[in-house]
């Protein structure tokens, strides 16, 4: 995390920015100058900071993820390609559903999402939700337009038209709550210009910001929001892969074995209202997750 620091030294005080980090097995520490009092615009400031430092601490490696990933894409049969991405979509369900309270487990995923079996004594909303989830999944991926409201609208409708008719491809009208975190979504009055702030965000910054590091803000800012009733995750995922797979990069799921990590970083970027938090963990998991492409 960015600190603002302050050096005294003989009778005139001196601001910097500093961040640690680790690198190979060595700790480095990267200093910014501010001057003898902190700028007003001390958050563009850290911004571009923060991105300097991304630069060099991981755009290297994302780099050879995606070279590596395109290399086994070309070299794999068509049928190969699509079973790997079924394996991923079965996978990507279960943990996505899973992290949102679901019942099922990965092998009645599989077999309800492959082969059309439905588990005994799960709830039929679970299920419901799965199925829908596969389409839409396989829908997200053949989309060639931009991120828009009208799209997320759609995609939440899709995923829930089935099991909250009255709330599915709708934006919340009532206050929320989200057990077990500190932080509280905006409330209803709030969240159309946000929405209007974020799309806008969205379409200056899309060619700007590196493909990974725009999935991860991506996905924050949409579920920080929280402008559904229901959902929010599912579909912040979705879009975050969305956007991974528009930039050829490998698509990422965030494993239910992994939610503490997940909630834990979120809700922390959410409180602090400090982006990076959030990207760190995101860009961190997502190499952890693709390693293998960089033997290729």
């Amino acid at each position: 995390m960015v600190t603002i620091k302050k050096k005294t030294i003989g009778n005139k005080e001196y601001y910097y920015l500093e961040h640690s980090f680790r690198k190979g097995k060595s700790v480095k520490k990267k200093e910014l100058y501010l001057g003898h009092e902190i700028p007003k615009n001390i958050d563009e400031i850290k911004r571009d900071f923060i991105s300097s430092i991304y630069k060099e601490k991981w755009y290297e490696i994302l780099e050879k993820i995606k070279t590596g990933f395109s290399r086994e894409i070309k070299s794999m049969p068509k049928s190969d390609r699509e079973k790997a991405t079924e394996a991923f979509m079965v996978r990507f369900t279960y943990d996505t559903q899973r992290i949102e309270g679901s019942k099922l487990t990965l092998r009645e995923t599989a077999n309800l999402l492959e082969k059309g079996i439905s588990p005994n004594k799960k709830p039929l909303r679970d299920i419901k939700e799965a199925e829908a989830h596969m389409k839409v999944f396989y829908e997200v991926l053949e989309y060639k337009k931009e991120l828009s409201l009208n799209v997320a609208l759609y995609w939440h409708k899709k995923l829930f038209n089935e099991t909250k008719q009255d709330t599915a491809g709708k934006i919340r009208k009532h206050g929320v709550v989200i057990s077990g975190s500190k932080f509280t979504p905006p409330l209803p009055v709030e969240i159309n210009p946000l929405l209007n702030d974020f799309f806008s965000w969205y379409s200056k910054n899309r060619a700007k910001i590196h493909p990974v590091k725009l999935a991860a803000l991506v996905h924050l800012k949409f579920v920080t929001i929280h402008p559904f009733g229901d959902g929010n995750g599912r579909i912040s995922r979705l879009m975050m892969n969305f956007v991974l797979k528009k930039h050829k990069y490998p698509l990422f799921d965030i494993p239910y074995t992994n939610r503490n990590s997940y909630y834990n970083a979120l809700e922390r970027s959410q409180t602090k209202n400090e982006e990076s938090i959030f990207v760190q963990w995101f860009i961190r998991n997502y190499i952890k997750e693709n390693k293998k492409y960089l033997l290729f």
